[in-house]
């Protein structure tokens, strides 16, 4: 039994959310061939809430939380895109918070979106908002996703954005007490277990493959779908 799963950075309502392979997973769940305590949703759930653009896939995604947060606890973690989304929390079910904490043997978890690391956005919104919808353009007219990945492996700000965010929630994380920290936002999935606190990026489920993590008591894994 996994004493929690986590996606992040789903993105419901945009043209690139991988909703068909996330319904199978999340079924997957129900079904109770993947075991787990807890789903926890690092952010990012909807691309933004103008709901005309969400799909027959999208709404199904939401349907299939709804269920499960009926048989397991699930956790919404607010990103940047999400917005005010306290009412739909109640519609699927789940709880809607800034950060989460979870204790496992003596390792103390915090899980945060980790947005509020992320100077460039505050400092350049049109220029991110610009390099968003690029990035996005790349990866709807390649269905491989190859550019796309090639583009965040190349992109000296993003990797500068990553590297930025994984040291301030470290320090964050170690001055509030965790051994921890589990983050998303960027879209790279990553570990680094050095130092006195370990870091975790989910990902995210824009592209193929697909991550997320799998949190048990002994370990914490990135999986790819």
């Amino acid at each position: 039994m996994n004493e929690a799963i986590v996606i992040s950075d789903i993105h419901l309502g945009s043209d690139v959310c991988q909703a068909k392979k996330l319904i199978e997973f999340l079924k997957r769940i129900e079904l109770t061939e993947v075991l787990t305590k807890k789903l926890i949703i690092n952010g990012d759930l909807f691309d933004n809430l103008d709901f005309r653009k969400l799909k027959k896939s999208h709404w199904k995604v939401l349907s299939h939380l709804r269920k499960i947060s009926g048989i397991l606890d699930v956790v919404w973690i607010k990103g940047n895109h999400d917005g005010p989304a306290e009412i739909i929390s109640h519609l699927i079910g789940v709880d809607f918070l800034e950060e989460y904490e979870l204790i496992l043997n003596e390792k103390k978890i915090l899980f945060l979106h980790g947005d509020k690391f992320d100077s460039f956005i505050a400092k350049r919104p049109i220029l991110t908002k610009l390099a968003d919808n690029f990035y996005r353009w790349i990866q709807k007219i390649d269905p491989s996703f190859y550019f796309a990945k090639l583009l965040k492996k190349g992109s000296k700000t993003l990797l500068h954005c990553s590297e930025q965010i994984q040291k301030k929630a470290k320090d964050y994380a170690l001055k509030k007490g965790f051994n921890v920290v589990i983050c998303s936002h960027v879209h790279l999935e990553m570990e680094d277990r050095s130092g006195k606190v370990e870091y975790y990026n989910t990902g995210c489920w824009t592209e193929d493959p697909c991550c997320y993590l799998v949190i048990t008591l002994e370990n914490i894994k990135i999986e790819r779908i």
